[in-house]
């Protein structure tokens, strides 16, 4: 129904037309200013941490479901991490040093592994909607975030954690090696698995795969730990490039990793949708909003156009499907 069905196997290209068009437009709008070493740079720095999170949506979007606590679970982690690196590394010494780090780093990732066990869990197993259950483990992370820190900033981290977020290998942001590292294997894992088909299979319709003999309710757990799993490797890159964690940044992110795996080709209803138009939605969504900056433009009046396009890509998705209903 949505306009990733319409467009099954042409997103890519498409999004490719379209990136082609916009370089076009803002060459022309910005000149060099756009294509400085300096502004390509500033895109890959920023582009990783939505990336992250816009795959912990995409792999709950393909299940039919939504996890509306990425944010949240990625900021719970990224306090919890940040609270050890703060209290336990800065005394350490020689091999404690680096150990305390990794605790830090595997506390983070158990809160994210308790959090997905509990959406999964209540989704799965209770039959609890995915936007009610997520909504609520939302709501329950952001307190303990606020409820524990006061709602104040966690800062100071270690030099190889501020690394993963600011520093750069040839040229290339850390941050951004780490996103196309895990695309590629969520890539494989989706395509190529066992798993990766059962979750198209759930999407496409619950009952015909519960019916084959699939057990869709472990599938389901098993999606919404990955969700959260994804999420944690955001908090990290997210505290690392702030050199900070608090309860409430990146929540203008909820609103764009959907709108990214939906112009990505997502169906929004579950059943389709490639990483690669994941990451091409991505680069256009990045560009767009690295223009407007550069032009001036309000960074609010940027959210509103993303909101629009949500709209526009859905609407027109919605339209061209009751058309091919319509002919058919």
């Amino acid at each position: 129904m949505a306009l990733a069905s319409v467009l099954r196997g042409g997103t890519v290209p498409m999004l490719s037309l379209v990136l082609v068009a916009l370089l076009a437009v803002f060459g022309l709008l910005l000149g060099e200013r756009f294509f400085s070493v300096g502004s390509l740079q500033s895109m890959a720095f920023q582009l990783p941490e939505l990336g992250i999170l816009s795959l912990a949506m995409m792999v709950t979007l393909l299940s039919g479901g939504l996890n509306l606590s990425i944010i949240a679970t990625a900021n719970l982690c990224a306090l919890t991490m940040g609270w050890v690196l703060t209290t336990q590394v800065p005394g350490a010494q020689g091999f404690m040093w680096g150990g305390w780090q990794l605790v830090a780093i595997l506390a983070g990732v158990g809160v994210a592994l308790v959090v997905g066990l509990i959406n999964g869990y209540v989704i799965a197993y209770l039959g609890v909607s995915p936007i009610l259950a997520t909504l609520g483990t939302m709501t329950l992370c952001k307190g303990l975030s606020i409820g524990l820190t006061r709602g104040n900033v966690i800062s100071g981290f270690p030099e190889p954690i501020v690394f993963l977020g600011n520093g750069t290998l040839a040229g290339v942001p850390v941050a951004l090696m780490i996103f196309l590292a895990l695309c590629v294997p969520m890539a494989v894992l989706l395509n190529k698995s066992p798993f990766g088909h059962k979750v198209y299979m759930i999407g496409s319709s619950e009952k015909a795969t519960r019916y084959s003999g699939v057990d869709t309710r472990r599938v389901l757990l098993g999606v919404y730990v990955l969700s959260s799993l994804l999420a944690v490797v955001a908090a990290l890159v997210m505290m690392a490039r702030f050199n900070s964690a608090n309860a409430s940044y990146g929540e203008s992110y909820l609103l764009v990793t959907i709108l990214a795996a939906v112009l990505g080709g997502v169906d929004p209803f579950g059943g389709f949708g490639k990483v690669g138009g994941l990451v091409m939605a991505l680069v256009l969504l990045q560009l767009i909003s690295s223009a407007f900056n550069l032009l001036g433009f309000s960074p609010f009046l940027t959210l509103a156009i993303w909101g629009a396009l949500i709209i526009a890509v859905t609407a027109v998705g919605a339209r061209l499907e009751g058309f091919r209903g319509s002919r058919g």
